[in-house]
Order: structure tokens, then sequence, then C-alpha cells
């Protein structure tokens, strides 16, 4: 039973930047690691035989896996350090010290100076970072010394410059510039930086001139801090709800200086159909009393009326503003894998959610087990063909794919082309008794819909089959006798399928178009040599497919399908074009 949990757990872990935690039967942390890929480097271990005997040891005891997403492979190693210096997982042999990581310190009083420390003081300071090199911070510092000098005593004490009056001011006036450099906003230091360097390079100082490159790349390759960590953020608890129409996801995140300590998402059913706004509000003191959270502020989407004081803060910007991002990036990233292991586990549930899902947002009668979707291809009015692809509980059933050549209809018509097809499909599956779909999908707007509602009224279906048209670019989505259009929320699973659907027929329907245009093609310029039959032109087209593969053959080759006499022909009338 533990094999087959950690495989669906495998299955459906995310393929981005994170941290997984494994935990023992008795849900003790076992271990703590980063990846840039969370489900490659977590499969990893299970994949393959480990040298190591402590690895193997930790493999055998890995019941459950967790993880936290988030946004860059530098956010991942540094909260894989927080949480490590919190949990102190047994198999973690790093970081379980008590040394940190680097942060950038700007001190204003008495004089405003900058330095680098790994410890955090609650002062009127401002910190920046972590950072996860102390060389690029010592860089960093030496840069901004170089470019604001009243930062810089020891030179200021050397050369007794007058900076020392003015350093407050100086400090006020350029504080914003030296924080956007700090957090990796290089612009105008680099712009400055290629003056020097073009200046160097035209007075012949090559050596100076690149040194001034060197230190051009370094900015470019430069990461700033991380976006999920501000020490100034400390004692805040963070949720966020993202809900679809039968379950909500809560996620909990407990902020202490600016570090994740925990994260911790919950699944919770509807019931009465119940607002985001009131889950929230009944997850929030939930999981704050199972945690036992004392923080005086929490961060959420919107605002929430509880029982107890606490500051309720909406972020709309800033730091506070990414930890709502973060958080609800994690409580969507648990809805994919909850799917994904229901999908697993036990796929006509799945099936019958999604099947559950496009009728309630598309609002149809019935449920759509049977979806057909077709679509007209033409090019500049010739060849035109059209195809029909089936879906049945959600899956291709390529069995019932079908192709039609346009018969009534003469010049691009796509409206009267839709017309014919509807008509001519949905007579011959009455006639032949055969099962209706439920729901038709057109490739095309609100003039291909009238289309095909033309025809299906004339076969009185109108009750039976619910139809809608899905035009491309903004994805509008038509439904009869309504020129408004609805918008499908662009991640929606309905959106996709039907996005499949439409996507399919047009690729079954360009095959027919392209192999009927490449016939006409073959056959309009064997038609100019006479003595060129149609048997002839049908045994060119099975061996060569087309006239440009004609074109190549040998002569020799041609004599022996076709004759000599006519392959003679043949050759004449290539070479003919081509000069």
């Amino acid at each position: 039973m533990k094999i087959a949990a950690l495989e669906i757990q495998l299955k459906t872990l995310p393929e981005c930047p994170g941290v997984y935690k494994f935990f023992n039967r008795k849900k003790n942390i076992l271990y703590i690691g980063k990846a840039k890929n969370l489900k490659k480097r977590v499969s990893s271990y299970f994949n393959k035989n480990h040298k190591n005997f402590k690895t193997n040891i930790l493999v055998r005891q890995i019941f459950i896996i967790e993880n936290i997403v988030v946004e860059t492979e530098m956010d991942a190693l540094l909260l894989e350090n927080n949480l490590i210096k919190k949990y102190k997982p047994k198999y973690n042999v790093l970081l379980k010290d008590d040394k940190t990581y680097p942060w950038i310190c700007i001190k204003k009083h008495p004089k405003p100076r900058i330095f680098y420390t790994r410890k955090i003081e609650e002062n009127s300071d401002e910190y920046f970072g972590p950072f996860t090199s102390v060389k690029n911070v010592k860089f960093l510092i030496q840069l901004i010394k170089d470019l604001y000098p009243f930062l810089n005593h020891e030179l200021i004490h050397l050369l007794k410059n007058t900076y020392q009056e003015n350093e407050i001011n100086l400090y006020d006036k350029n504080i914003k510039s030296i924080k956007a450099l700090i957090k990796g906003n290089f612009k105008e230091c680099v712009r400055q930086f290629k003056k020097e360097m073009n200046d160097f390079s035209a007075k012949m100082e090559f050596e100076n001139a690149q040194k001034i490159k060197e230190k051009i790349g370094v900015l470019y390759t430069y990461q700033s801090k991380s976006t999920i960590v501000n020490p100034k953020i400390t004692n805040t608890d963070v949720f966020t709800v993202f809900s679809d129409k039968i379950f909500a996801y809560v996620n909990y995140m407990q902020i202490s200086y600016g570090s994740i300590n925990s994260s911790y998402t919950i699944e919770i059913k509807k019931k009465l159909n119940e607002s985001d706004r009131k889950i929230l509000k009944i997850a929030i003191i939930e999981l704050r009393k199972r945690f036992n959270s004392v923080s005086k502020e929490i961060l959420t989407q919107f605002k929430i009326d509880l029982p107890y004081k606490i500051n309720c803060i909406v972020p709309k910007l800033g730091d506070k503003k990414n930890l709502i991002a973060l958080s609800l990036k994690n409580a969507k990233s648990f809805r994919l894998e909850r799917f994904k292991q229901i999908q697993i586990l036990d796929p006509e549930k799945h099936t019958k959610r999604l099947l559950n899902q496009i009728r309630q947002d598309l609002k149809l009668s019935k449920t759509p087990f049977h979806i057909e979707c077709f679509d007209n291809s033409n090019l500049q009015g010739t060849n035109p063909v059209a195809a029909c692809v089936v879906f049945k509980n959600c899956k291709p059933s390529k069995k019932d794919y079908r192709h039609y050549d346009i018969k009534s209809v003469k010049g691009p018509n796509d409206f009267a082309s839709m017309e014919e097809i509807i008509f001519r499909r949905y007579t011959r599956l009455l006639n032949e008794r055969r099962n209706l779909p439920q729901l038709i999908v057109i490739d095309g707007g609100k003039g291909q819909v009238s289309s095909a509602v033309k025809s299906i009224n004339k076969l009185n279906l109108s009750e039976k089959i619910s139809i809608i048209g899905i035009a491309k670019k903004l994805e509008k989505i038509y439904f009869p006798n309504d020129s408004v259009p609805i918008y499908l929320d662009k991640k929606s699973e309905t959106l996709r399928i039907i996005q499949q659907l439409r996507n399919e027929a047009h690729r079954f329907g360009i095959k027919l178009h392209r192999k009927k245009r490449n016939q006409n093609s073959l056959t309009s310029k064997l038609d100019e040599i006479t003595g060129i039959g149609k048997k002839t032109k049908e045994s060119l087209l099975k061996e060569y497919k087309s006239f440009k593969n004609i074109s190549k053959a040998s002569l020799e080759n041609l004599s022996f399908l076709i004759g000599p006499s006519k392959a003679k022909k043949i050759i004449n009338l290539t070479k003919k074009n081509s000069s």
C-alpha cells in the first residue's frame, strides 16, 4: 500500500522549483531538499539504486511526500535553508548549524554606511537579502561604495573629504537608487559603465575598458534577493483560497522574519455553494487553532471579519503581495495534484467530475458523454472538405472520425458548407438509428453556429442536441440565438477540452484537404500531356505522391513504371517547367 501511494504522489508532483519534505510512517520529518524540478528530483530517489548506505535507509523509510512550490531555484535554496534550521531533520547533514546566508545592511545613524552581516537586529537599520553568495555581496557593496563614496568611510577618512558634513543629505538623496541597485535594478548602473568603457576604449586604455566590461558581465549574471523573503515581515500568517464548483483549496503559510516556516493546504468540499470569502473565514479559524498560531497580522486576498482582534491586510503591491501570489500558487498546485491522483486512482470518477464541470460551465441540459466537433477546410475556395471528430467520455474515439467532401456548395462559403455537413451527418445517424451526441462544437463564430442550427432544426433535433461555437484568437464561446459570447477561464478544464476538440478537428480536416490539393495539383499538370490517361496518373500518384517527386524521377524508373514512351513525355514536361 505504501509503494502504491508513493507511486501516485511521484506521478502527480509539479514540474517546477520548490522544496520537498520526506516523512516516515509516524509523520516525523526525515529530510528536506530543494529542486529546480520537483518531479524529476524527488523521482530520482526511487528510480535508481543508491551506493550511499544512508540514502538507501532514508528511501526505505519515506511514507509521505509534501512540497512547497516557489518561483525560482534561488527561492527554493533559501526556503530549504530556513526549514532545515527550524525542523533539523535527521538526514540533513548540511545547514543545521546557526550559520545563515548574508544580508546587506544600510545603517543611517550615526553616519550612513553599508556592510554585510549574517545577523539581523531589531533596530532602524535596513536589511536586504538574503543572498546565496558572499562573493556577490562583497562585489555589490564595493560597487555601491564606488558609485556613492559617502558610504565608504575608510576612503572619506583617508582623503579628509568634506562628505562628512553632508553625508545624511546625500544618503536621503540617493537612497532610492541604492535600494534599486541592491534589488537588482542595474539599468542606470550598466548605462554608466558602458559610457566609461567606451571612454576608455576611445583613449586606447583597453585594460581599463576590459575591467569595466567584466563588471558589466557580473551585473548581467547577478541574481537579486529572494522574492519570498523580507526581514520586516514577521509573525505573520498568509491565507489564500482557490475554488471550483465542488471544492475549495485553502493554503496557509506561517511567516517569521520574512522566512516561510511552514506551508499547508487543505481541501474543503462545498455543500451549499459557499462563497470563497466564507470558506476562507472558516479555514482561517480552523488552521490557526490547529497550528497554534498567535500571529497578530494576517495577509489575505480580501478583507475578512474575524471574531478576535487581529490585523487583516489585503496587500496591493510589494513583498506582501508576492507572498499572497506564492500562497495562491501553492493552493492551485495542490488542486492539480489532487486531480491527477483521482485520475490515476479512479479514472471514472475523474471523467464524471470533468463532464459535470463541462455541463455546469456551458449550462447544458444533459451531461455531454458524447461530443462531436466540426471544421471546414478550403484554400481560397478550392478543394473544400469538412471533418468530424468524436469524443466519448472526454477521450478521442478515432474509429468514429469522418471526412466529408463538400458537394452542394461552390466557392468559399463556410456557412453553407457547415449547413450541408451537419444535415448529412445527422440524417445518416438517424437513418442508421445510431446514438446522437449530447453536444456539437462548431469551429467558428455565430455565423457557423446559426448555419448548424438550421440543419438541426430541419431534423427536429434541437431538443436533443446542444450546439456551441468557438471562435479563434479570443476563444469566444457562442450559443445559438445569442449574439453575445461568453469567455471561459483560460485555465479551465472545460475550455481545454473544447480547444482539444477544435484542434483535433482542424488537424483531421487539413489532412484530407492537403491530400486532395496534392492530387489536384498532380493531375492538373499531367493533364497537359496527351496520352497520359487516368490509370497512368493513378499509378504515378501511388508511387511518387506528388508532381515534385515525379519531376525528380529518372527516365529509367519512369519507363519501368509506365513505359518508355510516356516516360519521355513526362521528362520533356518537367524540363519545360524548369526552364
